[in-house]
């Protein structure tokens, strides 16, 4: 019999309310945390999540609160689903109620998130007792279609995680095993980290349609790409390519990566498999420019891809450019809010510190 888990999901967004549903379906005791009342009241309603599309069924929360307290109380295993922005303000939040031995998982942590939270557990009787990793990207391809219930669009069947060392990753993916089998060790949290695929493809696609939504104009975020887009996506790639390997790490290229992380997508090229993808048909575009494309894949990927670029000394001019650009159209300065490097706790390290103190 598979071994029944205190899950406490963190965040009452389109991925946490996913994962707390499906965690639910299979029989766990989940708790469900949020900041915002209004949707933690509307799930405390029934206690209920509905998830429909290609998970079909309903999961019923153990329990539903806004106190940071009561949700740590409660778990053994503890899914933050937040933007990856939040990642450092919620550790701050949790760092006094965590206790040993509890699995804290950032589903995804983007660029550097295992490293930031971390750093932000300043109790280190605390920071060394739990297990801690991050997730390249979110299990789902999911939206909320009203409050506790959400459309799961597309299941990923492989997912790369790492902790900070090889034995707690293969004890989190075991753990997690009958879960989410998806979970795939990764070589270590660089290669999680500058895997981080949104932050290739989110701001691109939102900058060359930026008048589009601006003028509430609805459209099919991944459908409607046309070519032009996704060459310079495949420039932006190429850019993050560079910097793996110069940090040692083989990454999938964007191209690859559709079809590593979904199963059964066709066509030769990036635009042929984007188009393919039937997890990407039906996502509409944000409403608004200032949206989690820009706003948490810029300061949780781009900032820190040109951080690690240049102690490294690769060049990142299109990179660079999409920086520059968005903080421009946005008047926003997204490497003062960023993960920088010294942020992360690494800016007094050369490359080969970095790749010995993170390549585990």
């Amino acid at each position: 019999m598979s071994k029944k888990h205190n899950i406490t999901v963190i965040g009452t967004g389109n991925g946490g309310q996913a994962i707390a549903g499906y965690c639910a379906m299979r029989g766990h005791h989940v708790c469900i945390y949020g900041r915002n009342t209004d949707v933690v009241k509307m799930i405390q309603d029934s206690k209920k999540i509905t998830l429909c599309g290609q998970i079909e069924g309903e999961g019923e929360m153990s329990i539903v609160t806004s106190n940071i307290k009561i949700a740590m109380e409660h778990a053994d295993i503890i899914m933050i689903a937040t933007t990856a922005n939040a990642h450092k303000g919620l550790a701050e939040q949790m760092v006094p109620h965590l206790k040993r031995d509890q699995i804290v998982l950032l589903n995804p942590g983007r660029t550097g998130g295992l490293l930031e939270f971390k750093n932000a557990l300043n109790d280190t009787s605390v920071r060394n007792t739990i297990y801690l990793a991050e997730a390249q990207t979110l299990m789902y391809a999911c939206r909320i279609i009203e409050n506790a219930h959400v459309n799961i669009i597309g299941i990923k069947n492989r997912v790369l995680l790492s902790s900070d060392k090889s034995a707690s990753t293969r004890y989190i993916i075991n753990e997690l095993s009958d879960i989410y089998p998806c979970f795939m060790p990764a070589k270590n949290i660089l290669q999680t980290s500058f895997e981080n695929i949104g932050a290739v493809f989110h701001p691109s696609i939102i900058l060359f349609n930026a008048a589009t939504i601006e003028r509430g104009e609805s459209f099919y975020f991944y459908r409607d790409l046309t070519r032009c887009i996704t060459d310079f996506i495949n420039k932006v790639d190429s850019e993050r390519i560079s910097l793996g390997k110069a940090f040692g790490v083989e990454l999938i290229p964007a191209a690859e990566w559709v079809s590593y992380a979904y199963s059964g997508v066709l066509g030769a090229t990036l635009h042929e498999r984007i188009k393919n993808n039937p997890a990407y048909c039906d996502i509409l575009s944000p409403k608004s420019i200032y949206s989690r494309q820009l706003l948490e894949d810029i300061p949780t990927g781009i900032v820190p891809f040109l951080e690690f670029a240049k102690i490294a000394k690769v060049e990142m001019p299109i990179t660079q450019s999409v920086l520059d650009i968005c903080s421009a159209l946005l008047n926003m300065d997204f490497i003062q809010e960023g993960r920088t490097l010294k942020r992360l706790g690494l800016d007094k390290l050369s490359v080969e510190e970095i790749v010995k103190q993170l390549g585990c």
